[in-house]
């Protein structure tokens, strides 16, 4: 009798599992794109992304049939539920197979005993790669709860997460602004505000904390950039005054009362603000060096009064002649995005480390484009001066933030284009001509993730791999470093 009932048993799991694996028969076809999140219909992907898993907009799907099919080679998964997920090890097997190549995507969905086909759609698998990690503030959308963040680094390739600060660790106090030099994990920095807090160093895994502030700056170091050498560093010292809006969707605005630049070394512990940019006619901010270290360009508005004028500020992109090895600037500032012949406010601009491109952001005023709507990026040649809109790239939502990866094809940015308040990390490829793909949003473990995260996504930054700190040991030796300080 026992013998029977396993018998019996193991005949009804066996045919449980032949139906669910078995092909799918009677197919009807949906002449409509499918609908599925994130929205991963004809894209470029780089070589070494983790599986981009998604799932149908359907909630009576029960089962999703995905056959990824490339020249050398093909790859299928069955799936409960209405969510395709590829697992790890067959993923990056097939992907290995298809750099280079286009892989058509066939969807099947059942509703039922119905099965679905949808039209086919295709994958570029570029042969460029992209940084292996990815570093990001994670913040409420409304910066009304601000002591609640965690700054995070994501490996890129296979979707792992580590936290490299905590302020519940940190007395509750603000971070913000982790950023590398040359995209190498081994040089970093952030701010950590508040009492005990400064600029965090990160050299080679040994920690500093910089109090880079001294008598008559307006403020400690905000906005940063490393030099290429590593030894240099350009900030900006802000009042910053937030508003919060009581109409419209910007919600919250942001902006500067008083503004100038500094230049840090960081091996002779010295400030130095040149009056060519810190200048008290101007509003100068969001400083950045090129890519050869011979340029720091900046954001520069005239200085007006605020907030009464505030839809009047617009930003300008300038540059001046920088020399390393004196640390001296060019006695000329030139423009090149002008802001009044443009009709706009630039902020946050990024050199491609191949020293070809300027990324930047722009928005209708001001210099907190994060709650603005119509802000969107721009790409500027430096070689030509043609300017790239990026239509392909932007949104009718606030797509702002930016980082470069090391080879100058890959681009990140923070984009509220799903729903207007969280802001979700997008990647697109630029070429050497200039041109742009379709952005597609960060992978996740389970697609639903999006829908159930309650958090923005702030300040992504692209780096070769993994920070030499986290967050326990941020907090164990924190209190032990001495703060540094600088003439």
């Amino acid at each position: 009798m026992k013998i029977t009932l396993h018998i019996l048993v193991l005949c009804f799991f066996t045919l449980t599992l032949i139906s669910c694996n078995q092909n799918p028969r009677v197919v009807k076809r949906n002449a409509e794109s499918v609908v599925i999140y994130p929205d991963y219909v004809n894209i470029t992907l780089p070589c070494n992304i983790a599986p981009l898993n998604f799932m149908l907009r359907e909630d009576s799907i029960r089962r999703v049939n995905v056959m990824l099919k490339g020249k050398s080679d093909s790859l299928k998964v069955s799936s409960r539920g209405n969510k395709a997920t590829f697992p790890l090890n067959k993923w990056k097997g097939f992907i290995s197979k298809c750099v280079g190549d286009t892989v058509s995507v066939q969807v099947l969905g059942q509703m039922d005993k119905e099965w679905i086909q949808y039209p086919t759609f295709y994958w570029y698998i570029s042969p460029d790669s992209i940084d292996s990690h990815l570093s990001y503030r994670l913040i409420e959308p409304g910066y009304e709860v601000w002591n609640r963040l965690q700054l995070r680094e994501r490996c890129l390739e296979n979707n792992s997460e580590r936290i490299l600060a905590d302020n519940k660790l940190l007395e509750g106090r603000c971070m913000n602004c982790h950023v590398y030099g040359n995209n190498n994990s081994q040089l970093s920095m952030f701010h950590l505000r508040g009492e005990g807090g400064g600029t965090i160093l990160n050299k080679d895994g040994e920690l500093r904390k910089l109090n880079l502030k001294r008598e008559g700056m307006y403020s400690g170091a905000v906005y940063g950039n490393f030099h290429p050498n590593g030894n240099l560093a350009v900030f900006s010292s802000n009042i910053i005054i937030p508003q919060f809006h009581t109409t419209d969707n910007k919600r919250l605005e942001v902006y500067d009362t008083e503004s100038d630049l500094m230049i840090v070394d960081f091996n002779n512990n010295e400030l130095i603000t040149p009056h060519i940019i810190a200048n008290e006619n101007s509003l100068e901010t969001f400083p950045i060096f090129s890519a050869d270290g011979r340029w720091i360009y900046f954001c520069s508005a005239p200085f007006t009064s605020l907030p009464d004028s505030i839809k009047g500020v617009r930003y300008s992109i300038c540059r001046v002649a920088f020399n390393p090895e004196t640390k001296e600037l060019g006695d000329r500032v030139d423009t090149v995005w002008n802001a009044v012949e443009q009709n706009g406010s630039a902020s946050f601009p990024k050199a491609s480390p191949d020293n070809r491109y300027l990324l930047f952001t722009v928005a209708d005023y001001g210099t907190f484009p994060i709650w603005h709507k119509e802000a969107h990026l721009q790409l500027l040649d430096l070689e030509t001066m043609e300017v790239n809109l990026l239509e392909i790239v932007n949104s009718d939502r606030s797509d702002t933030y930016h980082s470069w990866s090391s080879n100058s094809r890959w681009i990140a940015f923070a984009s509220k284009r799903v729903d207007g308040q969280y802001g979700r990390v997008y990647f697109s490829h630029i070429d050497d001509q200039m041109n742009a793909t379709k952005p597609f949003v960060l992978p996740q473990n389970d697609p639903e993730h999006d829908d159930l995260n309650l958090k923005s996504y702030n300040i992504p930054e692209l780096s070769n791999g993994e920070v030499p700190f986290d967050a326990l040991r941020l907090e164990n030796e924190l209190s032990k470093i001495t703060l540094e300080s600088f003439n």
